[in-house]
């Protein structure tokens, strides 16, 4: 049986930033969400930018569901069509699994 790897010690001060920057990259991935949902922001703009952490750890899932028109059935088709895992993120698709989502949403 696996243990469970131990969690790190953090002083308060640490954990008080740690818990800003997880609130800071939520409220960053969020936006992106909304502009993607207004058509502000395209996939193939959003891919362009996966060397930012806050982008490139955003779950595809996620960002496929906040395309206008798209609910969570048809997010988990599509992606099962392209052959994207449920659990992938931004900055580990494939090249050609990168092709045919931005073809998807042309």
């Amino acid at each position: 049986m696996k243990s469970s790897p131990k969690l790190p010690i953090l002083s308060d001060k640490e954990r008080r930033e740690a818990l800003a920057k997880a609130a800071y990259v939520r409220k960053e991935r969020a936006a992106i969400r909304v502009k993607l949902a207004k058509k502000e922001l395209t996939i193939d703009d959003l891919l362009d930018q996966t060397d930012d952490d806050s982008v490139g750890k955003m779950k595809v899932l996620a960002v496929i569901e906040s395309m206008p028109g798209i609910g969570k059935v048809k997010a988990r088709r599509l992606m099962e069509d392209i052959g994207i895992h449920e659990n992938r993120r931004l900055r580990g698709l494939g090249v050609r699994q990168r092709a045919q989502l931005v073809e998807a949403f042309k």
